[in-house]
């Protein structure tokens, strides 16, 4: 029998959180086919355009950019695209073992209309301005609770998991990228991001975190990563506890960890970790680091990042020439900087439809998250799903789960939404540095 929820169901899950895009609920009822699942359920922008029920999925210049996966292109449902695209496209970069593409599960109106208002107070209120539940989807996306191993353990030991947003491993090389914005091939786009969220108000300190830390390989840069993540969490951090949030926010940026956050934390720590009195944070950091620096998901992850070769300096003249738009970027330049990009305008249709599809997957590997889960390892387990990990200074063993989440398809038409943010990034933070060493005193 078809899966399906209904109006009577929506009691059955709780809020989790939520991104730009999805609202992301967790099953607490006692059905055998959602027990262990999450669900994400598509947002629309409250100053958007209607949805036409029935329409494409897809624009025509998307249906063209992803024209090898029929499935892909012939959908009706942004639904069933997101399940397509992780399933054709970002699974099979990744790795099957790391990516659960999900299901699609028809929803009633009512089922939606009931969920709107039953999360309406848990959720942000910035993130309540701007969008709602999208009343027109008639299904949701269904897939494994990654903060959980498999349903069944949980009875046998308690279950710990980490989500981290890692963002952009990498500095870009580009020779696209112009005299004018040259400092993002030393500094990274993380840190510029943030000079900005703080000036719109949108955080209320700078993180310390450095994503070249987190992808360095170093198991000493990465547990500085770890503890940086964990002072200024932001969205960048969350910690579960047998799949309920115990540090971190839930729809939104979580605050800098004080001394109340950090001491709540640390008490919750002690029915999993082993550790003197103080020590239970360090030692989970601990473990976190040591399971990513064994682990191969951050290589694999930079890797896609790396797709995006060109910058999107480069990128989105390559968007231009697939829509036949005159170049909005180039109309900026003088006629020797046009030089620069003049390769990019002869390319052939699939070479600038190549160079859009791997910009446009490097965007979604920046922006996913990993969820890291730990069990105390004990005899008996069935440890096919997983690897394991030793905490040298307790001897304490786990056994570890990695997973990719939040792989959306990006939409082709936020090419000139990427290029508008890189330029005021870029110029903010240009502008900040300047300030800041003009009012150093001089140097005697």
């Amino acid at each position: 029998m078809e899966l399906a929820l209904g109006v009577e169901d929506a009691a059955d899950w709780v809020y989790r959180g939520e991104g730009a895009e999805n609202l992301v609920l967790a099953y607490t009822g006692f059905s055998p086919a959602f027990i262990g699942k999450v669900m994400r359920i598509s947002k629309a922008r409250k100053s958007g355009s209607k949805v036409v029920k029935g329409a494409a999925a897809l624009t025509e210049h998307e249906r063209l950019l992803w024209k090898d996966i029929d499935e892909l292109i012939f959908s009706s449902s942004k639904e069933a695209v997101g399940k397509l695209f992780v399933q054709h496209v970002m699974k099979p970069l990744l790795g099957p073992q790391y990516v659960d593409p999900g299901m699609n599960v028809p929803v009633s109106r009512e089922f939606l209309e009931s969920v709107e208002k039953n999360f309406i107070c848990q959720r942000p209120a910035f993130r309540v301005d701007t969008a709602q539940i999208d009343m027109h989807s008639d299904s949701v996306l269904l897939m494994s609770d990654h903060s959980l191993f498999p349903h069944g353990s949980l009875e046998v030991s308690p279950c710990i998991s980490v989500e981290i947003k890692p963002k952009c491993g990498f500095l870009p090389l580009s020779r696209f990228i112009s005299d004018e914005t040259a400092i993002k091939k030393s500094v990274t786009r993380f840190k510029m991001h943030q000079v900005l969220k703080l000036q719109q108000g949108e955080i209320s300190e700078l993180s310390q975190y450095d994503p070249l830390d987190l992808f360095s390989g170093s198991k000493e840069r990465i547990q500085k990563a770890m503890k940086d993540l964990f002072t200024t969490p932001q969205n960048n951090f969350r910690v579960f506890l047998n799949g309920s949030l115990i540090f971190g926010g839930l729809g939104g940026g979580a605050p800098t960890t004080n001394f109340l956050i950090a001491k709540t934390f640390e008490d919750a720590l002690k029915s999993v970790i082993q550790a003197e009195d103080g020590l239970y944070t360090e030692k989970f950091l601990d473990l976190v680091a040591e399971s990513l620096h064994k682990s191969e998901a951050l290589d694999r992850l930079l890797k896609i990042q790396k797709f995006d070769n060109l910058d999107i300096e480069g990128a989105i003249h390559a968007y231009y020439n697939i829509t036949s738009q005159q170049c909005m970027a180039c109309e900026e330049l003088n006629e020797q900087q046009l030089n620069r990009y003049a390769s990019l305008h002869s390319a052939s249709l699939e070479e600038s439809l190549r160079t859009l599809k791997d910009y446009l997957i490097a965007a979604t590997a920046k922006d996913c998250s990993l969820i890291i889960c730990f069990r105390p390892s004990k005899e008996g387990y069935l440890t096919s799903v997983c690897d394991h990990v030793c905490v040298q200074s307790t001897k304490q063993t786990f056994d570890v789960k990695v997973s990719y989440i939040d792989l959306d398809l990006k939409p082709l038409n936020k090419m000139e939404y990427y290029y508008k943010l890189d330029k005021k990034i870029v110029s903010f933070y240009r502008q900040m540095a300047e300030m800041n060493q003009e009012m150093k005193p001089p140097t005697l």
